[in-house]
Parts: C-alpha cells; structure tokens; sequence
C-alpha cells in the first residue's frame, strides 16, 4: 500500500527498544526469553527465592500488597520467574542446563524522583548447570553491556547480600574504547545486582542443588536507558508524552 507522503509513524519506547536488543544479544549466547505474571504470590516472590518471613523487603515501604488477595503482591523483581521457569522445566522431565532471560515491570513502593519510580522495568538472567562459575557470569555481563552500551565493557564485582544469592555481588561497568560515549568512557557506573544461586532456591524449585548450581543477575533496563541516551529523569520513561517519545 501506497503511503501518503505527509504520513506519520510511530516510535518504539527507549525501553522496547532495549528489550529487543538484549533479547538479540542473549540469543546469541543461547539464552531463551521466558515470562511471568506481574500480579505473585508471596511464595514466588519471596518464600521460594529463600527470603526469610522479617525480612525488610517484605514491609509495606516496599512492596506493594492486593487488599483484597491474601498473600499476593506485585512483584518486587523478575526472580520469580526463575523459580517458575525451572519447575516448568523439571515438570517435563527437562533437566538443566537452563539459560534463560526475564525482561519485565516490577514495582516497589517508594518515592518517585529523577532516579526512582514506583514501577520501573528490569532483566534477569538465569543460568543452571554442572559447571555455572563467577568467571561465567562476569563473561556473560561483560557481552551483554558492551552490546547494549556500544563500547568495550569491563565488569568488577563487589561484595553484597541479597537471600537468593550465595555469595551476592553488586555489578559495576566501564565503557572502554572510542565508540563508548564520551560521558560514560573510563567511569565506573553500578548497574545492578549478580550472585551464585543459593542452593535453597535451586530446591524450592526442584532442581538438585548437589549436582547443579547457577547464576542469576539482574540489570534496570530503565538505567541503562538513561545512560545509553542521556535521559536526565526516569520519570519520562512512563510519561506517556509523546514529546519524549518521538526523539526515539
């Protein structure tokens, strides 16, 4: 069909747009893409990801609870989706290796400024096998933010705790090289969060933590478009003002 030549057409959102090039690098590395739902059981949230009953995330200053559904909550993160997609797995008889990645929305309760929103989104990645190593998810990261972020990436890990994760590592990048944007090249910016996955969580979901072991990571998608576009306020991400939008 012959469009008129005044026609106008629509823009991806920086964060669709992200999504899509992640989906494209993780393929690459033979990652799959699996889903969950935004509305989770404090099992799936919480319990099955091995974090205790009085543990601070769980308070209402961060989480967001249903009134009216009994121990059911919007999901604080993307975790649970790992949980679920192993026992799908397990469920068929198929046993690991898994290489899977979560994009997705979650939502903590907090004020909303330049850096923070109430709902924002992330990607996780789960890897499950015989030989999962730090040296693996350092190599993975490394990949997956150079794709992203157009230029060499180097990644050091700092110590850091979260439930699910033995030991826990708080992930830093530097962008390296000419193609690095001149205000990210040579700094090191934290991205998110990494870690062994604690043997519990393998349990809970019916993975044998004697003869498996992983590693999960999870990066904001909405920082790194700030970073990868030099967006100074997370807040115009679900603006829905299509001033902002048609820059993209």
């Amino acid at each position: 069909m012959d469009m008129p030549p005044d026609a106008q057409f629509g823009h991806l959102h920086p964060i669709s747009s992200l999504i899509r090039e992640a989906n494209q690098i993780f393929l690459r590395m033979g990652f799959t893409l699996a889903e969950g739902p935004l509305l989770e059981s404090e099992w799936y949230n919480f319990d099955a990801l091995n974090v205790p009953k009085d543990h601070p995330s769980r308070d209402m200053q961060d989480t967001f609870f249903v009134k009216d559904m009994p121990e059911h909550v919007l999901r604080t993160h993307t975790s649970p989706v790992q949980v679920r997609y192993m026992e799908s797995q397990i469920k068929k008889g198929a046993e690991p290796p898994y290489r899977v990645i979560v994009p997705g929305k979650i939502f903590r309760n907090e004020a909303t400024d330049i850096t923070h929103e109430a709902e924002f989104f992330q990607i996780e990645g789960l890897v499950v096998e015989q030989t999962a190593t730090l040296s693996t998810l350092k190599g993975t990261l490394s990949v997956f933010l150079a794709g992203i972020m157009g230029g060499e990436a180097e990644v050091r890990f700092r110590p850091s705790f979260f439930p699910f994760t033995e030991p826990s590592l708080e992930v830093d990048m530097r962008l390296t090289g000419q193609s690095a944007p001149e205000k990210l090249r040579d700094k090191w910016i934290e991205m998110g969060g990494a870690g062994m996955v604690h043997p519990n969580v393998l349990k809970n979901a019916g993975v044998d933590p004697k003869k498996y072991r992983g590693f999960a990571f999870g990066v904001g998608l909405d920082r790194l478009a700030m970073l990868k576009w030099g967006i100074d306020d997370v807040r115009y991400m679900h603006s829905a003002d299509l001033r902002f939008i048609n820059q993209f």
